[in-house]
């Protein structure tokens, strides 16, 4: 995802290079998995190990690995790997690019 990006947009149209990367993060956010995991990591307290999202799920492991993959891939979460596990944390500058993107001044919430 690209530093910068982006005006809400009730501000400001996207540029098709906006459009086509923001797009990666919403697809894969598109997926009822891996919306949960990235819920799961961001409300862990900044980090989770993939041992403790794996048990939070009915799939194997591998299924998980891939679901993680495209998270990182879309720029949504980054990874370290400590010995045999790997952690997982938000990216929150994406998360805020994605939340800013959508957000409308002005405009009240609806209950």
């Amino acid at each position: 995802m690209r530093e910068g990006c982006c005006a809400p947009l009730a501000a400001e149209a996207l540029t098709a290079d906006q459009a086509v990367d923001l797009a990666k993060a919403f697809k894969a956010l598109g997926d009822p998995v891996r919306l949960r995991l990235l819920s799961l990591i961001t409300s862990a307290g900044g980090e989770s190990c993939v041992c403790d999202l794996t048990a939070a799920f009915d799939l194997s492991g591998p299924t998980i690995s891939h679901h993680l993959k495209v998270l990182r891939e879309a720029g949504l979460v980054t990874s370290e790997r400590r010995g045999t596990w790997v952690y997982y944390r938000p990216r929150s500058e994406t998360l805020s690019q994605l939340s800013g993107l959508l957000a409308i001044p002005g405009l009240a919430s609806v209950s």
